[in-house]
C-alpha cells in the first residue's frame, strides 16, 4: 500500500492552527508562543511530516541545493575538498548534489546542464581546467559559481585555491639540495595549474639552483597508482633522481615502482608529492609534500557562493589560502 504524503494542511488541522503558522514554526521563526510550537512539534512528530523541499522552492525561487561537479570522487583531494563543502552547506542549511564528471569535458558540460535543470542555487566546480565549453556554459547561466582546487587563468569565475607556483618552486627546491636531475611528474599539462603555475614554479627553481631544465624530466600521466608504476623506467632511463609529483596516488605508484627495482628512497631517488592527503602519511617511506588546507579550500569555496547566491558583498572573488612543506622520510 502506498504511503500517504502528510502534508502542511493535514499538520495544521491537527494541530488546530494555521498553516502559516505551522511554516513558522518549521521555518523555526520566533514569532510563535512556546506553548504553539510544542503543539506543532509533537503532531510534526506524531505525522512523520516532512517539508517539501521542491514546493518550498516553488514559492522562495530557491531551492536551497547546490551541485558540486568533481572529476573523480575516489581522489582523495577532491573528497576532502568536499567534507569541507559539504560542512559549511550544512551549516547554511544547503544540500548538496554531488556529480562525478571523470574530468571529461563533454560529461562536465552535461553534468553541470542537469544540475541547472534542477534549479540548483549555486554550483561548485572541480573540474581540473575551465574549457570554453564549460566557460560558454557559465556565462549563459545566471547561477552563482565557484571553482575549488581549480583555476580561472582570465579571474572571471570565484576561486578558491593556494599559491601553485610557490608551493611547486618550495617543493623542487628542497630537492635541488641533494640532486642535479629533477623530474617533473604532473598530470596533463593542458591544465592550467600544471602546464602553467606548477611548471613555471618548477622552472624558478632550477634557475635559482643552477640547474639545467630539460624536456625530457617532464612526464605528464593520468592520476592513478598503476600510471605511476609505469612511468619508472622512463624516470630512471631520464637519469633523475629525485620526483616532484603533482599528485598523492601518482606519487605512490613512482615509489612502489621504484621499491619494486631496488631503488631506495630516500637513499637513492628522492620524492616530494603535493596534496599531503592520507595517502602520503600512509605510504612507507611517508612521501614528504606540499600541503595544502584541503578541508578549508571546499569550505571557503562553499562560503563564497552562499554571499553570491544571496547577493552579498564579496570583496574578493579569487581567494589564495596559505601552503606548506611537509619533509618526511621520502626527502634527506
Amino acid at each position: 500500500m502506498e504511503k500517504q504524503t502528510i502534508t502542511i494542511y493535514d499538520v495544521a488541522r491537527e494541530a488546530n492552527v494555521s498553516m502559516a503558522t505551522v511554516s513558522r514554526v518549521v521555518n523555526g521563526n520566533p514569532n510563535v508562543k512556546p506553548a504553539t510550537r510544542k503543539k506543532v512539534l509533537e503532531v510534526i512528530d506524531r505525522l512523520d511530516y516532512r517539508p517539501n523541499a521542491v514546493a518550498r522552492g516553488l514559492a522562495s525561487k530557491k531551492t536551497t541545493t547546490v551541485g558540486v561537479i568533481i572529476p573523480d570522487v575516489s581522489n582523495m583531494f577532491f573528497s576532502s575538498l568536499a567534507r569541507g563543502i559539504d560542512d559549511v552547506a550544512t551549516m547554511y542549511k544547503y544540500n548538496i548534489i554531488l556529480a562525478n564528471s571523470d574530468g571529461d569535458t563533454m560529461k562536465e558540460v552535461n553534468v553541470l546542464n542537469n544540475l541547472l535543470a534542477k534549479q540548483v542555487d549555486g554550483v561548485i566546480f572541480m573540474g581540473h581546467r575551465i574549457t570554453d565549453e564549460i566557460r560558454g556554459e557559465f556565462s549563459r547561466s545566471k547561477t552563482p559559481v565557484v571553482l575549488a582546487g581549480s583555476i580561472d587563468p582570465d579571474e572571471q569565475v570565484g576561486s578558491v585555491n593556494i599559491d601553485y607556483t610557490a608551493a611547486a618552486k618550495d617543493a623542487v627546491s628542497l630537492l635541488a639540495k641533494n640532486n642535479q636531475k629533477i623530474a617533473f611528474v604532473s598530470g596533463a599539462l593542458i591544465d592550467p595549474i600544471n602546464g602553467q603555475n606548477r611548471l613555471k614554479g618548477y622552472k624558478e627553481a632550477l634557475k635559482e639552483n643552477n640547474l639545467d631544465y630539460s624536456e625530457g624530466l617532464i612526464f605528464e600521466s593520468p592520476y592513478s597508482f598503476k600510471e605511476g608504476l609505469a612511468l619508472v623506467d622512463r624516470i630512471i632511463n631520464s637519469g633523475a633522481t629525485a620526483a616532484y609529483v603533482t599528485d598523492d596516488e601518482l606519487a605512490i605508484g613512482v615509489l612502489d615502482g621504484l621499491l619494486d627495482k631496488g631503488v631506495k628512497v630516500p637513499e637513492d631517488f628522492e620524492i616530494i608529492t603535493s596534496n599531503n592527503s592520507l595517502l602520503a602519511e600512509a605510504a612507507r617511506p611517508r612521501l614528504s609534500s606540499v600541503t595544502q588546507p584541503l578541508y578549508d579550500m571546499g569550505a571557503v569555496a562553499m562560503r563564497l557562493l552562499t554571499k553570491m547566491m544571496n547577493k552579498e558583498d564579496v570583496e574578493q572573488k579569487t581567494i589564495v589560502l596559505p601552503y606548506g612543506i611537509s619533509e618526511k622520510s621520502s626527502t634527506k
